[in-house]
């Protein structure tokens, strides 16, 4: 296991460190980033403390979330952060998550970070899917998701209890081949 550097036209996607955590807690602490994920807005020392865990992880540990800085180049700034699991009982499997600062938004960078990601994973020998689950009324984390080639597979109907309310999630999946595909095609 190893350390993740990926590196794309604007942006470099590494771990978290600590010089990040303003940056970080900037846009974690703001209601309308968090709306549609899993955890809620982060005080700053919730950042501190989320940076102090990060930082040191290594890709590939089974069922086990890697949340990693995207930094864009310009600036050298954090911009967001992506998390890569690899599915805990089969590493060829692996879902991703991508969040990007409220001021960075539309500027395609989760598109690029998904695509550096993507090109990554499926350079590992045998690896053959990632598996997307999103709210269903995130309309830009689907409108990403097609975009970059997703297709949808499912669609569940108030499964999660979330925010203290029912929720409704599709599900995507890009397999090795459609990947290859699209690769080809460009």
């Amino acid at each position: 296991m190893k350390k993740l550097l990926l590196e794309t036209d604007r942006l470099i996607i590494r771990n978290l460190n600590p010089k990040d955590v303003d940056d970080f807690y900037f846009y974690r602490s703001n209601p309308e980033v968090t709306r549609y994920q899993s955890f809620d807005v982060m005080t700053r020392e919730q950042a501190e403390k989320f940076i102090e865990s990060q930082k040191d992880r290594t890709f590939g540990k089974p069922g086990e979330w890697v949340q990693y800085a995207i930094e864009k180049k310009e600036t050298e700034k954090l911009i967001g952060d992506c998390a890569i699991k690899l599915d805990h009982y089969d590493q060829r499997i692996a879902e991703i998550g991508i969040t990007l600062s409220h001021t960075e938004q539309k500027k395609g960078f989760a598109r690029e970070t998904m695509n550096a990601v993507l090109q990554f994973l499926f350079s590992l020998e045998d690896f053959h899917r990632v598996v997307e689950i999103v709210d269903a009324e995130n309309e830009s984390s689907v409108k990403l998701l097609e975009n970059c080639g997703f297709k949808k597979e499912g669609h569940f109907i108030e499964n999660i209890f979330f925010k203290g309310k029912w929720g409704s999630e599709f599900q995507y999946a890009m397999l090795r081949k459609d990947w290859e595909a699209l690769v080809a095609e460009d």
